[in-house]
Parts: structure tokens; C-alpha cells; sequence
């Protein structure tokens, strides 16, 4: 018994496993050009809120919400009567000192000619210079009194400060303003616009020479509604350090608007253009195995499948970029891999072409 036993283990032995029915595809080089995705946000790049430096109540609003105003243009009115009336008061009193300037400097010139005759005591001339002096002294508080209320007159009425785009009013006519405070409207200009991201600090040095070298073929814009903005962006400004806790840096990229397609704090996704695309080894991506964080594919070497291990680019489509670990030209296995090992046998005939009950050939 112990002779028949060995010899029906044997036997198992002797009979060959019948290869596995596969699908193989060709690695193929191809054009790939594929973009690293950032979410952002829609930013103005020049915008202002408008504040009055002068207390009073809105006398006069001269737009409509929502405008593009040019700069200069008159946009609110604060009730001006009162400014106006210090302007001339301030005015009329500069026009006074000066008339005791000249008054002063007159006695001075009457008691030094009287002094030379010894007609007047020195003690009344030195008391006419200090009246001259004083009297300079008041013109020079006049003066600045005059341009104080200059100034307050002109802030009675607030002009934009560029040409931009002005939002809708957060005050209406008779509301009363205070000084700093209250908030009028904000405007921005609307051309160009830039779009901030936040990056790994990885990627600061990758950044940094796209903004030296200034392209604009680098960047593109994919909207909230999933369309595309056709203009092309280059790198405005890298924030001055990284954020500790999270270890990101902000980054603004400026695109044109003429259009105006992009408005103030929409939503977007900036594609960047990846160092790596080009002629790049692609595979179908359902060739693809994980093991432990790894990735595999097998090659189809005859009737023998080996196991390649491959680093992996982006997906491109129904594809996978393929960085390292196989060739151009190598046949890889797309379908029928789930029960191979390293260096099992394979066939590619066709499985339903097999007749039953019988092992493919090889």
C-alpha cells in the first residue's frame, strides 16, 4: 500500500498545471502632457473699500450698484455746508493775519526809523519785532487752518480711487457716515484678476522659477461650472514665508479678464503643468496590481508571465503614464492576471474559444 501510495503522489506531480488564458496590450511611448490640479479662488487683485474721513449724512450718491466707474469719478456726497463754511472761515482769517502781518512789519519799519533818530525808546521796537514775530506766527496757524479745511471739504466728497468695478451700496441717501468706520461700498478692478492656491512647501522651489521665468503656457483655469478658461496665466506674487502648523505657502497667479468672466471670490481649479509630460510609456491602467503600497504589472514573456514592479505617473484617460519598470514594446497583461504568480504559465487564445473540459495550449 505504501508503494501505491507513492507512486499516485508522483503522478500528481508529473501532471502539468495548464497555463492561464491572458489578454496582453503593447506599451506604447505617447504624447502626455498632464497637469498638477490646486484648488483656488477667484481674488481682485486691486480693490478698496471706501470709508469717509468726514462725519455728516449722504447727500448725493452718483452711480449705479454694480458699474464700472473711472477713476475720479464722484461717487457719494456728505452734506458739505458746514465744511464749506470752515473753509471760508479759515480762509477769511488767514486774510486777517496777514493784515496784521503787514501791520507789524510796517511799525517795525516807522520805529527803527525813529530809533536811528533817538526818537523812541529801544524797549518799543524790540516789543514791535515780537509783535511781527508773532504776528508770522498766526499767518503760519492760518495757513494750516486753511488747508485742514480744505481738506475736510474735499473728503465731503468720495471719489474712486481707480477704475474698477463697484459693488452695491451699504448706504442709501440720508444715512449718517461716521468717520472710518462706516462701510460705503468696495470697488476692484476687474482686469487682471489672480487666482490664489495654497502649495506644499515642496513645491516653493518649483514655483520660484516659474515666476523667473515669467511663461504663460503653464497654468490653466478650470471654472466652477467645469469649463475652461482659454487665457493662460503666469506666477503675481509668492507669499514671504510658509505657514508653520500646516507647512503650505499661498500663491497668486494673475490671468487676464477682458471678458470679465471671472468676478471676485469664485471658486476654480488651477492646473499646472507637470515637469514630467512629454513622450511618455503608456499602459492601459486596469493592467495595474497593488501590493502593500507597491504597484505591478506582468509582462507576457512568450508563455511566461513575469512581474515587473513600476512606478506610476498620472492617469491619462482609460491610461496610465508608466515613469519606470517596463519598456516600449513590452507586452503587458490586461486581463486573466488576478490568478498568475511570478513566472506562471499563460496563453493568449481566446477562453471561450477553448473546448470544454480541456487545457488551452501553450
Amino acid at each position: 500500500m505504501l508503494v501505491w501510495t507513492s507512486c499516485q503522489d508522483k503522478a500528481k506531480q508529473n501532471v502539468a498545471l495548464p497555463p492561464t488564458p491572458v489578454s496582453v496590450a503593447t506599451a506604447k511611448i505617447a504624447d502626455a502632457v498632464y497637469y498638477n490640479q490646486y484648488q483656488g479662488t477667484v481674488v481682485a487683485i486691486n480693490t478698496v473699500e471706501l470709508r469717509s474721513e468726514v462725519s455728516g449724512f449722504i447727500t448725493g450718491i452718483f452711480f449705479k450698484d454694480g458699474d464700472v466707474v473711472t477713476r475720479g469719478k464722484e461717487l457719494y456726497e456728505i452734506d458739505r455746508r458746514k465744511y464749506e463754511a470752515a473753509y471760508q472761515q479759515a480762509e477769511a482769517n488767514l486774510l486777517s493775519a496777514h493784515a496784521n502781518l503787514v501791520k507789524a512789519q510796517k511799525d517795525i519799519d516807522r520805529y527803527t526809523m525813529l530809533l536811528k533818530n533817538d526818537a523812541v525808546a529801544r524797549q518799543t521796537v524790540d516789543q514791535a519785532q515780537a509783535a511781527f514775530e508773532t504776528s508770522k506766527a498766526q499767518v503760519a496757524v492760518a495757513e494750516a487752518g486753511v488747508l485742514s479745511a480744505k481738506t475736510d471739504f474735499s473728503y465731503s466728497i468720495i471719489t474712486a480711487p481707480f477704475t474698477g468695478r463697484i459693488g452695491i451700496s451699504q448706504v442709501k441717501l440720508g444715512a449718517q457716515v461716521s468717520p472710518g468706520t462706516t462701510l460705503l461700498n468696495t470697488i476692484s478692478a476687474g482686469n487682471p484678476m489672480g487666482i490664489d492656491v495654497v502649495i506644499d512647501e515642496q513645491d516653493i522651489d518649483r514655483f520660484y522659477k516659474l515666476q523667473k521665468s515669467g511663461t504663460d503656457s503653464t497654468f490653466r483655469l478650470q471654472l466652477s461650472d467645469g469649463s475652461s478658461y482659454n487665457k493662460a496665466g503666469k506666477v503675481l506674487a509668492i507669499d514671504r514665508g510658509v505657514a508653520s502648523g500646516t507647512g503650505t505657502i499661498k500663491v497668486r497667479v494673475q490671468f487676464p479678464n477682458d471678458d470679465d468672466a471671472l468676478k471676485d471670490g469664485m471658486s476654480c481649479v488651477l492646473n499646472v503643468l507637470n515637469n514630467d509630460s512629454g513622450e511618455r510609456i503608456q499602459i492601459p491602467y486596469k493592467a495595474i496590481t497593488e501590493q502593500m503600497g507597491e504597484f505591478f504589472v506582468f509582462v507576457s514573456q512568450d508563455t511566461i508571465a513575469k512581474q515587473h514592479k513600476v512606478k506610476l505617473g498620472p492617469r491619462i484617460g482609460s491610461n496610465v503614464v508608466i515613469m519606470s519598470g517596463i519598456n516600449a514594446g513590452d507586452k503587458i497583461i490586461t486581463d486573466g492576471f488576478q490568478r498568475l504568480r511570478d513566472g506562471g504559465k499563460i496563453t493568449t487564445a481566446n477562453p471561450s474559444q477553448q473546448a470544454p473540459g480541456k487545457a488551452p495550449k501553450s
